[in-house]
Protein backbone atom coordinates (compact mmCIF):
# COMPACT_ATOMS: atom_id res chain seq x y z
CA UNK A 1 0.00 0.00 0.00
CA UNK A 2 2.82 2.22 0.88
CA UNK A 3 4.49 1.68 -2.42
CA UNK A 4 1.66 2.25 -4.63
CA UNK A 5 0.72 5.45 -2.78
CA UNK A 6 4.40 6.99 -2.70
CA UNK A 7 4.17 6.37 -6.33
CA UNK A 8 1.83 9.22 -6.46
CA UNK A 9 4.46 11.71 -5.06
CA UNK A 10 6.18 11.57 -8.42
CA UNK A 11 7.21 15.29 -9.44
CA UNK A 12 6.71 16.69 -5.66
CA UNK A 13 9.76 14.24 -4.75
CA UNK A 14 12.18 17.68 -4.05
CA UNK A 15 9.71 19.80 -1.78
CA UNK A 16 8.33 16.71 0.25
CA UNK A 17 12.75 15.71 0.88
CA UNK A 18 12.84 18.83 1.69
CA UNK A 19 10.62 19.52 4.34
CA UNK A 20 12.08 17.01 6.87
CA UNK A 21 15.42 19.14 6.51
CA UNK A 22 13.88 22.32 6.99
CA UNK A 23 11.94 20.54 10.06
CA UNK A 24 15.04 19.47 11.58
CA UNK A 25 16.77 22.40 11.31
CA UNK A 26 13.90 24.39 13.06
CA UNK A 27 14.02 21.90 15.56
CA UNK A 28 17.28 22.00 16.33
CA UNK A 29 17.33 25.76 16.51
CA UNK A 30 14.56 25.64 18.74
CA UNK A 31 16.26 23.17 21.51
CA UNK A 32 19.61 25.48 21.46
CA UNK A 33 16.93 28.31 22.44
CA UNK A 34 16.75 26.60 26.40
CA UNK A 35 20.69 26.62 26.53
CA UNK A 36 21.15 30.28 25.77
CA UNK A 37 17.89 30.83 28.12
CA UNK A 38 20.09 28.90 31.04
CA UNK A 39 23.74 31.63 30.06
CA UNK A 40 21.21 34.55 29.88
CA UNK A 41 19.97 33.96 33.54
CA UNK A 42 23.12 32.07 35.33
CA UNK A 43 25.97 34.66 33.62
CA UNK A 44 23.95 37.32 32.58
CA UNK A 45 21.33 38.43 34.90
CA UNK A 46 21.91 36.53 38.07
CA UNK A 47 25.17 38.37 37.85
CA UNK A 48 24.34 41.87 36.67
CA UNK A 49 26.64 41.43 33.70
CA UNK A 50 25.03 43.33 31.14
CA UNK A 51 27.01 42.49 28.16
CA UNK A 52 26.41 38.99 28.59
CA UNK A 53 22.66 39.55 29.02
CA UNK A 54 23.43 41.89 25.70
CA UNK A 55 25.53 38.89 23.91
CA UNK A 56 23.20 36.11 24.70
CA UNK A 57 20.22 37.72 23.70
CA UNK A 58 21.20 38.56 20.38
CA UNK A 59 21.89 34.78 20.09
CA UNK A 60 18.33 34.32 20.96
CA UNK A 61 16.96 36.89 18.04
CA UNK A 62 18.94 34.64 15.87
CA UNK A 63 18.12 31.12 16.81
CA UNK A 64 14.22 32.72 16.68
CA UNK A 65 14.34 34.21 13.49
CA UNK A 66 16.25 30.86 12.01
CA UNK A 67 13.60 28.72 13.93
CA UNK A 68 10.58 30.98 12.39
CA UNK A 69 12.66 31.42 8.86
CA UNK A 70 13.06 27.14 8.50
CA UNK A 71 9.34 26.62 10.39
CA UNK A 72 7.43 28.93 7.60
CA UNK A 73 9.91 27.07 4.70
CA UNK A 74 8.83 23.67 6.11
CA UNK A 75 5.41 24.58 6.30
CA UNK A 76 5.42 26.37 2.38
CA UNK A 77 7.28 22.98 0.65
CA UNK A 78 4.99 20.97 3.01
CA UNK A 79 1.79 22.46 1.83
CA UNK A 80 2.68 22.00 -1.71
CA UNK A 81 4.21 18.27 -1.61
CA UNK A 82 0.93 17.83 0.18
CA UNK A 83 -1.79 19.74 -2.50
CA UNK A 84 0.48 18.16 -5.27
CA UNK A 85 0.34 14.20 -3.83
CA UNK A 86 -3.30 14.49 -3.38
CA UNK A 87 -3.91 16.09 -7.22
CA UNK A 88 -1.71 13.11 -8.36
CA UNK A 89 -3.59 10.92 -6.25
CA UNK A 90 -6.92 11.91 -7.81
CA UNK A 91 -5.90 11.87 -11.09
CA UNK A 92 -4.62 8.27 -10.97
CA UNK A 93 -7.88 6.95 -9.61
CA UNK A 94 -9.80 9.12 -12.04
CA UNK A 95 -7.63 7.66 -14.75
CA UNK A 96 -7.82 3.95 -12.98
CA UNK A 97 -11.49 4.77 -13.11
CA UNK A 98 -11.55 5.16 -17.05
CA UNK A 99 -10.12 2.27 -17.95
CA UNK A 100 -12.59 0.03 -15.92
CA UNK A 101 -14.76 -2.16 -17.23
CA UNK A 102 -18.12 -2.59 -16.55
CA UNK A 103 -17.42 -5.29 -14.12
CA UNK A 104 -15.13 -3.05 -12.04
CA UNK A 105 -18.01 -0.31 -12.45
CA UNK A 106 -20.34 -2.32 -11.44
CA UNK A 107 -18.41 -3.52 -8.26
CA UNK A 108 -17.72 -0.13 -6.95
CA UNK A 109 -20.90 2.52 -6.61
CA UNK A 110 -20.79 6.03 -8.27
CA UNK A 111 -21.16 6.99 -4.53
CA UNK A 112 -18.06 4.99 -3.16
CA UNK A 113 -15.84 6.35 -5.71
CA UNK A 114 -17.15 9.58 -4.98
CA UNK A 115 -16.46 9.63 -1.53
CA UNK A 116 -12.65 7.95 -2.36
CA UNK A 117 -12.05 10.97 -4.89
CA UNK A 118 -13.12 13.45 -2.07
CA UNK A 119 -12.92 12.94 1.68
CA UNK A 120 -10.81 10.24 1.20
CA UNK A 121 -8.31 11.83 -0.29
CA UNK A 122 -8.43 14.62 1.68
CA UNK A 123 -8.18 12.54 4.81
CA UNK A 124 -4.67 10.86 3.30
CA UNK A 125 -3.52 14.81 2.14
CA UNK A 126 -3.77 15.41 6.02
CA UNK A 127 -1.82 12.84 7.10
CA UNK A 128 0.88 12.93 4.41
CA UNK A 129 1.80 16.96 5.62
CA UNK A 130 1.48 15.84 8.58
CA UNK A 131 4.17 12.83 7.93
CA UNK A 132 6.42 14.91 6.07
CA UNK A 133 6.30 17.82 8.94
CA UNK A 134 4.94 16.37 12.63
CA UNK A 135 6.15 13.09 12.43
CA UNK A 136 9.64 14.16 11.85
CA UNK A 137 9.56 16.79 13.93
CA UNK A 138 8.38 15.37 16.95
CA UNK A 139 10.66 12.19 17.00
CA UNK A 140 13.45 14.70 16.17
CA UNK A 141 12.71 17.07 19.27
CA UNK A 142 11.73 14.32 21.73
CA UNK A 143 15.55 13.68 20.86
CA UNK A 144 17.12 16.75 20.73
CA UNK A 145 15.76 17.79 23.91
CA UNK A 146 16.29 14.85 25.95
CA UNK A 147 19.70 14.75 24.49
CA UNK A 148 20.03 18.04 26.00
CA UNK A 149 18.21 17.65 29.14
CA UNK A 150 20.44 14.46 30.12
CA UNK A 151 23.21 16.82 29.45
CA UNK A 152 21.92 19.31 32.12
CA UNK A 153 20.93 16.61 35.25
CA UNK A 154 20.89 12.73 33.78
CA UNK A 155 18.87 12.18 37.46
CA UNK A 156 16.44 14.58 36.50
CA UNK A 157 16.15 13.62 32.93
CA UNK A 158 15.23 9.58 34.27
CA UNK A 159 11.88 11.64 35.45
CA UNK A 160 11.09 11.47 31.54
CA UNK A 161 11.29 7.95 31.20
CA UNK A 162 8.80 7.01 33.60
CA UNK A 163 6.29 9.03 31.83
CA UNK A 164 7.17 7.29 28.05
CA UNK A 165 5.64 3.80 29.03
CA UNK A 166 2.31 5.08 30.76
CA UNK A 167 1.80 7.24 27.29
CA UNK A 168 2.47 4.43 24.60
CA UNK A 169 0.03 1.95 26.47
CA UNK A 170 -2.98 4.66 26.65
CA UNK A 171 -1.81 5.33 22.82
CA UNK A 172 -1.81 1.37 22.01
CA UNK A 173 -5.27 1.19 23.62
CA UNK A 174 -6.94 4.77 22.50
CA UNK A 175 -5.62 3.16 18.69
CA UNK A 176 -6.96 -0.02 19.13
CA UNK A 177 -10.66 1.43 19.75
CA UNK A 178 -10.85 4.15 17.23
CA UNK A 179 -9.31 2.50 14.16
CA UNK A 180 -12.29 0.08 13.46
CA UNK A 181 -14.98 3.00 14.49
CA UNK A 182 -13.01 5.12 11.81
CA UNK A 183 -13.72 2.43 9.42
CA UNK A 184 -17.21 2.13 9.69
CA UNK A 185 -17.22 5.59 9.74
CA UNK A 186 -16.10 5.92 6.56
CA UNK A 187 -17.91 3.37 4.45
CA UNK A 188 -21.15 4.89 5.61
CA UNK A 189 -20.18 7.63 4.33
CA UNK A 190 -20.35 5.66 0.93
CA UNK A 191 -24.44 5.26 1.68
CA UNK A 192 -24.92 8.97 2.81
CA UNK A 193 -23.48 10.44 -0.77
CA UNK A 194 -25.87 7.24 -2.41
CA UNK A 195 -29.18 8.69 -0.79
CA UNK A 196 -27.85 12.27 -1.82
CA UNK A 197 -27.33 11.33 -5.31
CA UNK A 198 -29.99 8.97 -5.56
CA UNK A 199 -32.57 11.86 -3.99
CA UNK A 200 -31.04 14.34 -6.65
CA UNK A 201 -31.15 12.79 -9.39
CA UNK A 202 -35.12 11.81 -8.65
CA UNK A 203 -35.91 14.35 -7.36
CA UNK A 204 -39.23 15.05 -10.03
CA UNK A 205 -40.24 11.34 -8.63
CA UNK A 206 -39.68 12.49 -5.16
CA UNK A 207 -41.73 15.65 -4.94
CA UNK A 208 -45.06 13.57 -7.61
CA UNK A 209 -45.22 10.99 -5.15
CA UNK A 210 -45.09 14.08 -2.29
CA UNK A 211 -42.21 11.31 -0.48
CA UNK A 212 -40.16 14.57 0.76
CA UNK A 213 -40.60 13.22 4.61
CA UNK A 214 -39.28 9.54 3.49
CA UNK A 215 -36.67 10.82 1.87
CA UNK A 216 -35.67 13.42 5.21
CA UNK A 217 -35.54 10.23 7.18
CA UNK A 218 -33.55 7.95 5.06
CA UNK A 219 -31.16 10.57 5.55
CA UNK A 220 -31.30 11.01 8.70
CA UNK A 221 -31.09 7.94 9.48
CA UNK A 222 -27.78 7.54 7.83
CA UNK A 223 -26.93 10.95 9.31
CA UNK A 224 -27.54 9.41 12.67
CA UNK A 225 -25.32 6.74 12.45
CA UNK A 226 -22.37 8.93 11.06
CA UNK A 227 -23.04 11.01 14.52
CA UNK A 228 -22.93 7.64 16.63
CA UNK A 229 -20.03 6.44 15.03
CA UNK A 230 -17.80 9.29 14.93
CA UNK A 231 -18.91 10.25 18.09
CA UNK A 232 -17.86 7.21 19.98
CA UNK A 233 -14.13 6.87 17.68
CA UNK A 234 -13.65 11.17 19.30
CA UNK A 235 -14.66 10.23 22.54
CA UNK A 236 -11.59 7.43 22.34
CA UNK A 237 -9.83 9.86 20.73
CA UNK A 238 -10.39 12.43 23.40
CA UNK A 239 -8.82 10.26 26.12
CA UNK A 240 -5.28 11.15 24.40
CA UNK A 241 -5.65 15.17 26.01
CA UNK A 242 -6.49 14.12 29.94
CA UNK A 243 -3.66 10.91 29.73
CA UNK A 244 -0.90 13.48 28.54
CA UNK A 245 -1.62 16.14 30.71
CA UNK A 246 -1.61 13.50 33.51
CA UNK A 247 2.09 13.22 32.01
CA UNK A 248 2.92 17.04 31.52
CA UNK A 249 1.96 18.12 35.17
CA UNK A 250 3.23 14.62 36.78
CA UNK A 251 6.54 15.58 35.16
CA UNK A 252 6.60 19.28 36.19
CA UNK A 253 5.79 18.48 39.66
CA UNK A 254 8.94 15.96 40.00
CA UNK A 255 11.28 18.17 38.23
CA UNK A 256 10.11 21.05 40.39
CA UNK A 257 10.15 19.05 43.64
CA UNK A 258 13.83 17.48 42.97
CA UNK A 259 15.48 20.37 40.93
CA UNK A 260 14.68 22.72 43.69
CA UNK A 261 16.61 20.60 46.18
CA UNK A 262 19.20 20.48 43.62
CA UNK A 263 19.58 24.10 43.32
CA UNK A 264 19.75 24.57 47.01
CA UNK A 265 22.16 21.46 47.05
CA UNK A 266 24.96 24.24 44.56
CA UNK A 267 24.23 26.68 45.74
CA UNK A 268 22.83 27.78 42.61
CA UNK A 269 26.37 27.17 41.06
CA UNK A 270 26.49 25.35 37.45
CA UNK A 271 29.75 24.28 38.72
CA UNK A 272 28.34 22.40 42.04
CA UNK A 273 25.31 20.99 40.85
CA UNK A 274 22.23 22.49 39.17
CA UNK A 275 21.85 26.47 38.45
CA UNK A 276 18.67 28.25 38.30
CA UNK A 277 19.12 28.98 35.03
CA UNK A 278 19.71 25.48 34.26
CA UNK A 279 16.42 24.80 35.93
CA UNK A 280 15.11 26.72 33.54
CA UNK A 281 15.99 24.68 30.76
CA UNK A 282 14.79 21.37 32.31
CA UNK A 283 10.84 23.10 32.42
CA UNK A 284 11.30 23.93 28.94
CA UNK A 285 12.66 20.40 27.88
CA UNK A 286 9.94 19.11 29.76
CA UNK A 287 7.27 20.63 28.20
CA UNK A 288 9.16 20.15 24.44
CA UNK A 289 9.62 16.74 25.07
CA UNK A 290 5.90 15.83 26.65
CA UNK A 291 4.32 18.09 23.48
CA UNK A 292 6.83 15.67 21.16
CA UNK A 293 5.14 13.18 22.55
CA UNK A 294 1.60 14.38 22.35
CA UNK A 295 2.15 15.22 18.63
CA UNK A 296 3.10 11.52 18.39
CA UNK A 297 -0.23 10.24 19.49
CA UNK A 298 -1.95 12.91 17.50
CA UNK A 299 -0.03 11.47 14.71
CA UNK A 300 -1.14 7.88 15.64
CA UNK A 301 -4.94 9.37 15.74
CA UNK A 302 -4.51 11.23 12.28
CA UNK A 303 -2.88 8.02 10.77
CA UNK A 304 -5.51 5.69 12.59
CA UNK A 305 -8.17 7.63 10.49
CA UNK A 306 -5.71 7.92 7.22
CA UNK A 307 -5.30 4.40 7.03
CA UNK A 308 -8.97 3.01 6.21
CA UNK A 309 -9.20 5.96 3.98
CA UNK A 310 -5.43 4.63 2.46
CA UNK A 311 -6.77 1.34 2.04
CA UNK A 312 -9.94 2.63 0.20
CA UNK A 313 -7.78 4.83 -2.09
CA UNK A 314 -5.59 1.72 -2.88
CA UNK A 315 -8.51 -0.51 -3.75
CA UNK A 316 -9.41 1.84 -6.96
CA UNK A 317 -5.66 2.23 -7.84
CA UNK A 318 -5.06 -1.53 -7.89
CA UNK A 319 -8.22 -2.59 -9.21
CA UNK A 320 -7.46 -3.90 -12.79
CA UNK A 321 -10.05 -4.01 -15.62
CA UNK A 322 -10.45 -7.43 -16.99
CA UNK A 323 -10.36 -5.87 -20.85
CA UNK A 324 -7.41 -4.82 -22.76
CA UNK A 325 -6.34 -4.67 -25.96
CA UNK A 326 -5.98 -7.80 -27.41
CA UNK A 327 -2.38 -9.27 -28.03
CA UNK A 328 -2.16 -8.85 -31.65
CA UNK A 329 -3.56 -5.69 -31.28
CA UNK A 330 -5.44 -5.01 -34.90
CA UNK A 331 -6.22 -1.66 -35.15
CA UNK A 332 -7.97 -1.64 -38.56
CA UNK A 333 -12.04 -2.81 -38.80
CA UNK A 334 -12.31 -4.14 -42.00
CA UNK A 335 -16.26 -3.91 -42.30
CA UNK A 336 -19.32 -3.85 -39.65
CA UNK A 337 -19.98 -7.34 -40.14
CA UNK A 338 -21.00 -9.00 -36.71
CA UNK A 339 -20.96 -12.60 -36.07
CA UNK A 340 -22.05 -14.57 -32.62
CA UNK A 341 -20.44 -17.84 -32.16
CA UNK A 342 -21.67 -19.68 -29.94
CA UNK A 343 -21.66 -17.13 -27.40
CA UNK A 344 -22.92 -17.35 -23.77
CA UNK A 345 -22.36 -14.66 -21.00
CA UNK A 346 -23.03 -14.21 -17.01
CA UNK A 347 -22.48 -11.09 -14.95
CA UNK A 348 -21.62 -13.15 -12.53
CA UNK A 349 -19.02 -16.26 -11.87
CA UNK A 350 -21.91 -17.47 -9.30
CA UNK A 351 -24.94 -16.78 -11.01
CA UNK A 352 -27.27 -20.07 -11.53
CA UNK A 353 -28.55 -18.55 -15.37
CA UNK A 354 -26.96 -17.12 -18.25
CA UNK A 355 -27.60 -13.62 -19.24
CA UNK A 356 -27.04 -14.96 -22.88
CA UNK A 357 -27.01 -18.58 -23.73
CA UNK A 358 -25.47 -20.34 -27.15
CA UNK A 359 -26.06 -17.20 -29.17
CA UNK A 360 -24.71 -18.09 -32.89
CA UNK A 361 -25.84 -15.40 -35.80
CA UNK A 362 -23.98 -14.04 -38.76
CA UNK A 363 -25.45 -10.19 -39.79
CA UNK A 364 -23.54 -8.92 -43.13
CA UNK A 365 -21.94 -5.89 -43.43
CA UNK A 366 -24.69 -3.09 -44.01
CA UNK A 367 -27.60 -5.05 -42.89
CA UNK A 368 -30.73 -3.58 -40.54
CA UNK A 369 -31.00 -6.02 -37.62
CA UNK A 370 -34.12 -5.20 -35.79
CA UNK A 371 -34.06 -6.98 -32.31
CA UNK A 372 -37.15 -7.38 -30.59
CA UNK A 373 -37.87 -9.33 -26.73
CA UNK A 374 -39.65 -9.02 -23.72
CA UNK A 375 -38.30 -6.62 -20.54
CA UNK A 376 -35.28 -9.10 -19.26
CA UNK A 377 -34.90 -10.99 -22.24
CA UNK A 378 -30.59 -9.82 -22.65
CA UNK A 379 -31.65 -7.24 -25.62
CA UNK A 380 -29.10 -4.74 -24.33
CA UNK A 381 -26.87 -7.14 -23.23
CA UNK A 382 -26.21 -8.52 -26.28
CA UNK A 383 -25.06 -5.37 -27.89
CA UNK A 384 -23.05 -4.76 -24.88
CA UNK A 385 -21.13 -7.82 -26.24
CA UNK A 386 -19.96 -6.22 -29.69
CA UNK A 387 -17.51 -3.26 -28.62
CA UNK A 388 -16.58 -5.06 -25.71
CA UNK A 389 -18.87 -3.40 -22.93
CA UNK A 390 -18.21 -6.92 -21.55
CA UNK A 391 -16.77 -9.87 -22.44
CA UNK A 392 -18.65 -13.18 -23.13
CA UNK A 393 -17.90 -16.26 -20.88
CA UNK A 394 -18.18 -18.67 -23.74
CA UNK A 395 -17.50 -18.39 -27.42
CA UNK A 396 -16.59 -15.52 -29.86
CA UNK A 397 -18.00 -12.31 -31.19
CA UNK A 398 -16.54 -11.53 -34.87
CA UNK A 399 -16.68 -7.82 -35.98
CA UNK A 400 -15.49 -7.48 -39.68
CA UNK A 401 -14.22 -11.05 -39.41
CA UNK A 402 -11.74 -10.34 -36.09
CA UNK A 403 -12.07 -11.45 -32.59
CA UNK A 404 -13.44 -8.36 -30.71
CA UNK A 405 -10.83 -9.44 -28.28
CA UNK A 406 -8.15 -9.14 -30.48
CA UNK A 407 -8.34 -5.30 -31.43
CA UNK A 408 -7.33 -2.78 -29.67
CA UNK A 409 -10.16 -1.20 -27.64
CA UNK A 410 -9.68 2.11 -29.63
CA UNK A 411 -9.78 0.97 -32.83
CA UNK A 412 -13.34 -1.18 -32.02
CA UNK A 413 -15.14 1.59 -30.31
CA UNK A 414 -14.21 4.10 -32.51
CA UNK A 415 -16.33 1.83 -35.47
CA UNK A 416 -18.83 0.92 -33.19
CA UNK A 417 -21.09 3.67 -31.94
CA UNK A 418 -23.86 3.12 -29.29
CA UNK A 419 -26.73 5.17 -28.04
CA UNK A 420 -28.11 3.84 -25.24
CA UNK A 421 -31.30 3.47 -23.19
CA UNK A 422 -30.05 6.26 -20.80
CA UNK A 423 -29.32 9.06 -22.89
CA UNK A 424 -26.44 11.48 -21.72
CA UNK A 425 -25.37 14.84 -22.26
CA UNK A 426 -22.64 17.12 -20.58
CA UNK A 427 -23.01 20.57 -19.59
CA UNK A 428 -21.71 22.55 -22.72
CA UNK A 429 -23.16 23.83 -25.93
CA UNK A 430 -25.05 21.75 -28.54
CA UNK A 431 -21.79 21.71 -30.49
CA UNK A 432 -19.42 20.59 -27.92
CA UNK A 433 -21.44 17.54 -26.87
CA UNK A 434 -22.05 16.62 -30.72
CA UNK A 435 -18.09 16.82 -30.99
CA UNK A 436 -17.72 14.23 -28.87
CA UNK A 437 -18.41 12.04 -31.80
CA UNK A 438 -15.60 13.66 -33.93
CA UNK A 439 -13.71 16.76 -32.24
CA UNK A 440 -12.98 18.01 -35.55
CA UNK A 441 -16.19 17.78 -36.94
CA UNK A 442 -17.22 20.99 -39.22
CA UNK A 443 -20.46 23.41 -38.23
CA UNK A 444 -21.50 21.67 -41.82
CA UNK A 445 -20.94 18.01 -40.72
CA UNK A 446 -22.44 19.03 -37.60
CA UNK A 447 -25.52 20.40 -39.25
CA UNK A 448 -26.15 17.51 -41.25
CA UNK A 449 -26.25 14.28 -39.00
CA UNK A 450 -28.55 16.31 -37.17
CA UNK A 451 -30.70 17.02 -40.31
CA UNK A 452 -30.14 12.68 -40.59
CA UNK A 453 -31.37 12.35 -36.64
CA UNK A 454 -34.01 14.96 -36.65
CA UNK A 455 -32.56 17.57 -34.90
CA UNK A 456 -31.66 20.48 -37.00
CA UNK A 457 -35.41 21.59 -36.36
CA UNK A 458 -35.51 21.95 -32.92
CA UNK A 459 -32.21 23.51 -32.61
CA UNK A 460 -33.10 25.89 -35.12
CA UNK A 461 -35.59 27.10 -32.77
CA UNK A 462 -33.24 27.85 -29.97
CA UNK A 463 -32.13 31.43 -29.81
CA UNK A 464 -28.72 30.88 -29.73
CA UNK A 465 -29.17 27.31 -32.39
CA UNK A 466 -25.94 25.32 -31.87
CA UNK A 467 -24.59 27.47 -29.06
CA UNK A 468 -27.25 26.56 -26.75
CA UNK A 469 -26.10 26.19 -23.42
CA UNK A 470 -26.85 21.97 -22.34
CA UNK A 471 -27.24 21.56 -18.41
CA UNK A 472 -25.33 18.77 -16.97
CA UNK A 473 -27.09 15.33 -18.00
CA UNK A 474 -29.20 17.48 -20.54
CA UNK A 475 -31.81 18.78 -18.00
CA UNK A 476 -32.93 21.78 -20.34
CA UNK A 477 -34.15 19.80 -23.37
CA UNK A 478 -36.90 17.21 -23.36
CA UNK A 479 -36.25 13.56 -23.78
CA UNK A 480 -36.84 13.42 -27.37
CA UNK A 481 -34.36 15.72 -27.96
CA UNK A 482 -32.36 14.31 -25.65
CA UNK A 483 -32.42 11.18 -27.82
CA UNK A 484 -32.18 12.92 -31.53
CA UNK A 485 -29.12 14.61 -30.03
CA UNK A 486 -27.70 11.63 -28.93
CA UNK A 487 -27.96 9.72 -32.60
CA UNK A 488 -26.72 12.86 -33.92
CA UNK A 489 -23.53 12.38 -31.87
CA UNK A 490 -23.82 8.85 -33.14
CA UNK A 491 -23.51 9.29 -36.47
CA UNK A 492 -20.88 12.23 -36.04
CA UNK A 493 -18.41 9.26 -35.25
CA UNK A 494 -19.38 7.43 -38.96
CA UNK A 495 -19.25 4.33 -37.66
CA UNK A 496 -19.38 0.72 -39.53
CA UNK A 497 -21.39 -0.32 -37.13
CA UNK A 498 -24.80 1.71 -35.04
CA UNK A 499 -26.20 0.44 -32.44
CA UNK A 500 -29.60 2.43 -31.30
CA UNK A 501 -30.22 0.51 -27.74
CA UNK A 502 -34.46 1.92 -27.39
CA UNK A 503 -32.92 4.72 -28.19
CA UNK A 504 -36.39 6.36 -30.08
CA UNK A 505 -38.40 5.53 -27.44
CA UNK A 506 -39.12 9.23 -26.69
CA UNK A 507 -39.93 10.13 -30.18
CA UNK A 508 -42.89 10.17 -31.78
CA UNK A 509 -43.81 7.28 -34.82
CA UNK A 510 -43.58 10.46 -37.57
CA UNK A 511 -40.10 11.32 -36.30
CA UNK A 512 -39.02 7.27 -35.59
CA UNK A 513 -39.85 6.74 -39.65
CA UNK A 514 -38.25 10.18 -40.52
CA UNK A 515 -34.86 8.93 -38.79
CA UNK A 516 -35.36 5.15 -40.41
CA UNK A 517 -35.30 6.29 -43.75
CA UNK A 518 -32.86 9.07 -43.66
CA UNK A 519 -30.64 6.00 -42.35
CA UNK A 520 -31.39 3.83 -45.64
CA UNK A 521 -30.78 6.27 -47.45
CA UNK A 522 -27.70 8.41 -45.68
CA UNK A 523 -25.76 5.19 -44.29
CA UNK A 524 -26.67 2.28 -46.44
CA UNK A 525 -23.03 0.78 -45.75
CA UNK A 526 -22.99 0.88 -42.40
CA UNK A 527 -24.70 -1.73 -40.18
CA UNK A 528 -27.48 -1.34 -37.98
CA UNK A 529 -28.85 -3.15 -34.76
CA UNK A 530 -32.15 -1.33 -33.29
CA UNK A 531 -33.51 -2.64 -29.95
CA UNK A 532 -36.91 -1.32 -30.09
CA UNK A 533 -39.73 -2.24 -28.29
CA UNK A 534 -42.23 -0.80 -31.17
CA UNK A 535 -43.02 -3.11 -33.98
CA UNK A 536 -42.87 0.07 -36.42
CA UNK A 537 -39.63 0.55 -35.74
CA UNK A 538 -38.45 -2.16 -36.52
CA UNK A 539 -40.24 -3.70 -39.17
CA UNK A 540 -38.99 -2.57 -41.99
CA UNK A 541 -35.49 -4.08 -40.91
CA UNK A 542 -33.97 -6.63 -43.45
CA UNK A 543 -34.22 -9.39 -40.32
CA UNK A 544 -35.61 -8.94 -37.23
CA UNK A 545 -34.33 -11.36 -33.83
CA UNK A 546 -36.54 -12.34 -31.08
CA UNK A 547 -34.78 -12.58 -27.58
CA UNK A 548 -36.42 -14.69 -25.17
CA UNK A 549 -34.75 -15.45 -21.55
CA UNK A 550 -31.47 -14.62 -23.21
CA UNK A 551 -31.86 -17.55 -26.19
CA UNK A 552 -32.67 -16.12 -29.84
CA UNK A 553 -36.31 -17.46 -30.62
CA UNK A 554 -36.30 -16.84 -34.26
CA UNK A 555 -35.12 -14.72 -36.92
CA UNK A 556 -36.47 -13.36 -40.20
CA UNK A 557 -38.64 -11.05 -41.82
CA UNK A 558 -41.90 -8.86 -40.06
CA UNK A 559 -43.94 -11.51 -42.89
CA UNK A 560 -41.86 -14.37 -41.66
CA UNK A 561 -42.16 -13.69 -38.34
CA UNK A 562 -45.99 -12.67 -38.25
CA UNK A 563 -46.60 -15.95 -39.57
CA UNK A 564 -44.10 -18.60 -37.51
CA UNK A 565 -43.64 -16.77 -34.21
CA UNK A 566 -45.78 -16.87 -31.61
CA UNK A 567 -44.05 -14.17 -29.37
CA UNK A 568 -43.46 -11.72 -31.93
CA UNK A 569 -47.06 -11.98 -33.37
CA UNK A 570 -48.39 -11.63 -29.98
CA UNK A 571 -46.49 -7.90 -29.51
CA UNK A 572 -47.65 -7.30 -32.99
CA UNK A 573 -51.02 -7.73 -32.06
CA UNK A 574 -51.19 -6.18 -29.01
CA UNK A 575 -50.00 -2.76 -29.64
CA UNK A 576 -51.62 -2.60 -33.04
CA UNK A 577 -54.74 -3.13 -31.18
CA UNK A 578 -53.48 -0.26 -28.22
CA UNK A 579 -53.23 1.57 -31.72
CA UNK A 580 -57.37 0.97 -32.70
CA UNK A 581 -58.27 1.86 -29.22
CA UNK A 582 -56.63 5.19 -29.12
CA UNK A 583 -58.24 6.04 -32.41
Amino acid sequence: MLKKLAGCVRQYKLPAFLTPLFVILETVAEVLIPLVMAGLIDKGITLGNMGEVVRYGIYLLILTCLAMFFGVTAGFTASHASAGFAANLRHDMFDNVQRFSFFSIDKFSTASIVTRLTTDVSNVQMAFQMITRVTVRAPAMLIFAFVSAFNIDRRLSMVYLCAIPLLAVGLFVIVKLAFPRFQRVFKTYDKLNAVVEENLRGIRVVKSFVQEEHEKSKFGAISDSIYKDFSKAEKTVAGNAPLMQIAVYACMVLISWFGAQAVVASGNDELLGLSTGELMSLFTYSMQILMSLMMLSMIFVMLTMSKASANRIVEILDEKTDITDGERAVSEVKDGSVEFRNVSFSYSKTAEKNALDDISIKIASGETIGILGGTGSSKSTFVQMIPRLYDVTEGAVLVGGVDVRDYTLDALRNNVAMVLQKNVLFSGTIKDNLRWGNENATDEQIQHVCELACADEFIQGFPDKYDTWIEQGGANVSGGQKQRLCIARALLKKPKILILDDSTSAVDTKTDAMIRKAFREEIPDTTKLIIAQRVSSVQDADRIIVLNNGRIDAVGTHEELLSSNDIYREVYESQMKGAEDDE
